[in-house]
């Protein structure tokens, strides 16, 4: 799994720097598309940097820790490529149709962020179960 929150990583880095460059040099004037691309690149960047990151965890010891370190990544990953491609899509003039795919990512990384939370607590019994 590590590899893929990697990749995800680098595809949403690579994605918000570039989207971020052609909201400023591309679209320019267009204020609605800008502000859409740019919405999209707030929330891509520091995303990737947190995929990046649970890339780089050790694989915990206990099934339910690891579970949900899992289950937290992939929620991430897909929500932020979702919600950041559905907005550079719409930003680019994609049919209004696409709008309905942005809550689903937004949910998405708010889930994933709480299965973070979650494994925290639970690498935190992890922890306390391995001292003598």
């Amino acid at each position: 799994m590590r590899r893929w929150w990697i990749v995800a990583a680098g595809l949403n880095g690579l994605a918000a720097v570039t989207a971020g460059a052609a909201a400023q040099h591309i679209w320019g004037d267009a204020t609605a598309s800008a502000h859409l691309a740019e919405t999209a690149v707030r929330y891509e960047l520091p995303h990737a940097v947190a995929l990046l990151t649970l890339g780089a965890f050790p694989t915990p010891a206990r099934k339910p820790a690891r579970r949900l370190l899992t289950v937290a990544g992939v929620s991430l990953a897909l929500g932020v490529t979702l919600f950041a491609a559905a907005l550079y899509a719409l930003a680019a003039g994609a049919s209004p149709q696409v709008t309905f795919v942005v809550p689903v990512g937004g949910s998405l990384m708010i889930l994933g962020w709480g299965l973070l939370l979650a494994f925290g607590v639970a690498l935190g019994r992890e922890t306390k179960a391995s001292v003598p």
